[in-house]
């Protein structure tokens, strides 16, 4: 998530340098096919492209919109996951006695090794890094077998409660109550993978991308009287601004992609791993709050 302090110019450029180049020479070649066809190019108004960068305006205002409700959508999500996290580690400790101390640890960094698998998962990467203090040897042999490893996570703890339940150690409501907490974790994944898996419609991008190509084109012709020297400066600027309104919308659209305009995940499972330590008093074992980069944090 890009944070609230100065971003590099060298970022903001980077996402768009590859279209600069596009708008450059497509201002070059029509200037010089104006130059050269004079006499049979008619005069271009300057309300033609005025026109049209009003369409690309509405256009990426629906698009703004869109993205930043999938961006906020996977944001809430995860703000459900924090909360549910120290829900059920609170519910364990009321529920359960001082004799089940190891199983509530245990069911506790479970969970921890849940966000950090779901996180990891999410963006395409190994969902057990992060994992390796947190779940032992036994159940990271029984997670080989699954394709989708914070599901495997997610089954442990429901069948550590089924077998806390079945040894009468956890009453059929309490049970029931943790259930109802295991199983809004089981929602928030779903979602969050409805996210990341539903594609955004590619035709946004790709008509937006040649209207502001054409918008280059006729406001070029319709500063033909200008010299080159200022000319080519203004379309870039103004081109630049179209640009990254919608690399912008593109980046918020896929929250999950392991980019600085991601969903901080990686800080909000840390943030959970500190939380949940310290309720269970393993202060100890309590990690570092997650430092961010330079302007963003992951």
């Amino acid at each position: 998530m890009l944070l609230n302090t100065k971003i590099p110019f060298t970022y903001i450029i980077k996402k768009i340098k590859i279209e600069l180049i596009y708008v450059v020479v497509i201002a070059i070649i029509v200037k010089f096919l104006a130059s050269q066809f004079r006499d049979y190019i008619p005069e271009m108004p300057l309300s033609i492209p005025a026109f049209i960068g009003t369409a690309i305006s509405v256009i990426l205002s629906f698009k703004l919109n869109q993205s930043y409700d999938r961006w906020w959508e996977a944001r809430k999500v995860w703000g459900a996951i924090v909360n549910d996290s120290r829900t059920l580690v609170l519910y364990l400790q009321s529920f359960l006695s001082d004799d089940n101390k190891d199983d509530i640890r245990k069911i506790t960094y479970r969970q921890i090794a849940w966000c950090y698998s779901l996180g990891q998962n999410l963006r395409g990467l190994n969902p057990l890094e992060n994992t390796e203090n947190l779940i032992d040897e036994n159940e990271r042999n029984h997670l080989s077998n699954h394709q989708n490893k914070p599901l495997g996570i997610l089954q442990l703890n429901t069948l550590h409660l089924a077998e806390l339940k079945n040894k009468n150690q956890l009453s059929e409501f309490n049970h029931v109550q943790l259930s109802n907490i295991l199983s809004r974790f089981s929602d928030s994944m779903g979602m969050a993978e409805r996210i990341k898996n539903t594609v955004f419609p590619m035709t946004y991008r790709m008509l937006l991308h040649f209207m502001i190509y054409i918008f280059v084109i006729t406001l070029s012709l319709a500063l033909g009287e200008i010299n080159s020297v200022f000319e080519l400066p203004l379309l870039i600027v103004v081109s630049s601004t179209f640009l990254l309104l919608e690399k912008t919308a593109t980046h918020m659209q896929d929250p999950f992609e392991n980019r600085p305009s991601d969903i901080p995940v990686t800080s909000i499972a840390t943030t959970i791993d500190i939380n949940l330590k310290q309720l269970i008093n393993e202060q100890e074992q309590v990690p570092s709050p997650y430092k961010p980069k330079d302007f963003y944090s992951l």
